[in-house]
């Protein structure tokens, strides 16, 4: 169970860092120097967050800009910081990872796009919902949501997220129109919405194979030729038809009937 065990004044060599625990954002040096000029300046104000695995074997948890800041003032003033203030915690090291992320997450210029791997791993590792939004300080909803959309998100929605090209609501009424689509035309319908989101323009609608003039004329053209043929028909052919007409032909395979009831209907 992850727990808190004290807050200590423990040497810096003694902390390590995880293979599997690690920062899920590249570092960023111009933070690192900035951390360092503050604690030159206020000292270390927010303690390191460590794992004690075993007694006095510490790794890295939480901190990882603030601990590098702190290696660059060594680097140039030897013997300072030797001992930092760490918060000690104790736990499996699935429940590290999942710390490791949180604390991540938890900054101010997190994007919600950064809670996702978070909770989609906690999720597979059996956590409930209930205790996920506990977690996380959110409600249920939020977290089902995630859970929801983002397994199958585009891949082009988590980018524009990630670059705050777009809001959450916005990709989560993308996403709902994607899950919604008939089956087979999900792809169609995902880069007609990408396409008008980074274009900024409606995307223009594919011509309609049948329309009801068209439909019209084609049909009195065969009667014509074919004054004597008779067709052979159920209520679902006449219902894809006006479907098709409709501008619905991609629906349940509407269009695929009405070319095996009507022939004539849709011949070039």
């Amino acid at each position: 169970m992850l727990t808190t065990k004290r807050f200590d004044y423990v040497s810096i060599d003694a902390i390590h860092e995880h293979p599997n625990i690690v920062n899920h954002r590249p570092l960023n040096r111009a933070k690192v120097n900035h951390y360092a000029d503050d604690i030159l300046k206020n000292g270390l104000l927010e303690p390191l967050v460590v794992w004690e695995r075993n007694h006095g074997e510490f790794f890295l948890v939480g901190g990882f800009h603030r601990l590098n800041a702190i290696k660059t003032i060594r680097a140039n003033k030897p013997g300072y910081f030797d001992r930092i203030d760490v918060r000690v915690v104790a736990g499996e090291l699935d429940e590290m990872r999942a710390l490791n992320l949180k604390l991540n997450a938890d900054r101010l210029d997190a994007r919600v796009s950064e809670y996702f791997d978070t909770v989609i791993y906690l999720n597979n590792a059996n956590w409930e919902k209930a205790k996920l939004a506990a977690f996380y300080d959110r409600s249920e909803s939020w977290i089902e949501e995630i859970l929801r959309y983002v397994p199958g998100m585009d891949p082009r929605l988590r980018k524009l997220l990630d670059a705050d090209k777009m809001t959450w609501t916005k990709a989560k009424q993308i996403c709902r129109q994607i899950l919604e689509a008939t089956p087979g035309t999900e792809k169609a319908v995902a880069d007609r919405l990408i396409g008008e989101l980074v274009t900024g323009m409606p995307a223009a609608k594919p011509a309609r194979p049948l329309t009801l003039g068209k439909a019209t004329r084609k049909l009195a053209k065969h009667v014509k030729a074919n004054p004597h043929q008779r067709y052979t028909i159920d209520g679902h052919d006449l219902m894809s038809l006006l479907m098709v007409l409709g501008g619905k032909e991609s629906e349940d395979g509407h269009l695929a009937r009405v070319r095996r009831a009507f022939p004539a209907l849709l011949e070039d």
